[in-house]
């Protein structure tokens, strides 16, 4: 068994729905599993209707209606899909006329609000492959084992789910059905709806493929796979042939656009490999996602996260007494801000932050304990690699940036060991990514290699 995840981009309108399909139906010897995101801007124009909805007071659902009917008309499927997709719709309209009449969207409503992308797309896909000759069923993730707890849109699978899901799914997949399931969504005990949070799609994939103990998960984007860099930074970024779980989380978390840290997570476990793939570029091999790989060269991708605030925390009060960094840390925790990079001594500690916090009763706080020194439009620029050779690493990349006059504010160090993290100004970040990617990949770094 294989797992074939494809985002709303691939299946954005009937052309690129026949393009799934066909790359679908060429892997059916391998027994795939059919994971769907919404089309295109639908979950888009599902909260657009909401917002209409509680603002104006207007109930339409024009935009979503129009989009799939529009699709299924261009795939020649006809009135009975129509029909059958006719009472997701009515059930979608009463949903935004209900939300006009109490001006208001929860997160519980919102989950049941957006839920509707997947399941529209679920049920049009399955059609078309029924229309070319591929069995097929279409299936809401709930009914496909998926049980969440209730924390609306960012919900937890449950155990259960483990067990549930094989049992859904395996038997179908032996019957020669090609199962297209809901990604995003699930439903709690309760039967009431939720959502998966970011990358929520990408977890139903990687849940269905380390439940089921299949081969492998692909998850098909619009790129040709993980990449060296950013390609609107650098056009010349190469894909990468594989990389490890752990070096996929830590460009995902510094700003790359790779599979969310969460989304891994199941594979991780069981050790599924994870294939990303193009589905704009099939001949592409596309990045095989594993547990380990054999040394490789010193640096493997760089990647950059703008629109950061950095915070430098020094106390001279409580030089060589315990508890300093407990205080710190327990006021960041208390204001509920979340801290992305650490650099620490006995007396002092330089954090990084979200830069949409508002930081001035955290700063109060601070203030009793400490001198604060807030810097904000600072950058994260992450050099992805082999940690164990971090003088070389860092050694090469602070010579091009300092031949820019670009000065580094703040190192650290992952304890991942497969990442080094620094500071630059917002507006030198993409220089200094172009840069370190051209010492470490152009065609005259010959010290690259490992």
């Amino acid at each position: 068994m294989i797992v074939m995840k494809f985002g709303g981009s691939s299946v954005a309108d009937a052309d690129r729905i026949r393009t799934m399909a066909e790359i679908v139906k060429h892997c059916v010897p391998q027994k795939p599993v059919l994971v769907l995101s919404a089309m295109g801007d639908t979950t888009d124009y599902l909260l657009e209707s909401a917002d209409a909805a509680i603002n104006t007071g207007s109930c339409s659902i024009d935009k979503v209606q129009e989009l799939h009917l529009k699709t299924i008309a261009a795939l020649g499927l006809g009135v009975r899909i129509e029909n059958e997709i006719a009472p997701l719709l009515k059930e979608l309209q009463d949903l935004v006329m209900g939300v006009s009449m109490i001006k208001e969207l929860t997160k519980k409503t919102e989950d049941y609000l957006v839920s509707f992308g997947e399941r529209l797309s679920v049920r049009i896909a399955a059609a078309y492959f029924k229309a070319i000759g591929v069995q097929a069923k279409a299936l809401d993730a709930w009914d496909a084992g998926f049980v969440s707890d209730d924390n609306y849109s960012s919900a937890w699978l449950l155990k259960e789910s483990w067990e549930t899901i094989p049992q859904k799914i395996c038997p179908l997949v032996d019957a020669g059905v090609l199962p297209v399931i809901t990604g995003f969504i699930a439903k709690t005990a309760h039967n009431t709806i939720t959502t998966l949070g970011r990358g929520g799609s990408d977890l139903t994939a990687t849940v269905i493929a380390a439940a089921c103990k299949a081969k492998e998960a692909q998850v098909w984007k619009d790129v040709d796979g993980i990449l060296t860099a950013d390609p609107r930074l650098v056009p010349d970024a190469k894909p990468l042939e594989a990389i490890t779980y752990e070096e996929a989380a830590e460009l995902a978390y510094y700003g790359a656009q790779v599979l969310h840290p969460r989304s891994m997570q199941p594979c991780v476990k069981t050790g599924t490999p994870v294939l990303v793939k193009n589905s704009y570029n099939v001949r592409a091999p596309g990045t095989r996602i594993v547990a380990s790989l054999e040394k490789m060269a010193p640096v493997r991708a760089i990647t950059s996260r703008k629109n950061v605030t950095l915070v430098d925390i020094v106390s001279t009060r409580m030089v060589g007494q315990v508890g300093f960094l407990e205080q710190v840390f327990s006021t960041f925790a208390t204001h509920g801000v979340s801290i992305d990079m650490v650099a620490t001594s006995e007396v002092s500690v330089s954090v990084t932050l979200d830069a949409d916090y508002d930081l001035s009763r955290l700063q109060e706080d601070l203030l009793k304990i400490a001198h604060v020194n807030i810097k904000t439009r600072k950058a994260i620029v992450t050099i992805i690699g082999d940690v164990e050779r971090s003088s070389e690493i860092l050694s090469r990349a602070f010579s091009v940036c300092a031949a820019a006059s670009i000065q580094a504010q703040m190192l650290s160090q992952g304890a991942s060991k497969v990442n080094i993290s620094f500071i630059v100004n917002d507006n030198q970040s993409a220089e200094a990514v172009q840069r370190i990617h051209k010492e470490f990949f152009s065609n005259h770094a010959a010290l690259n290699k490992a």
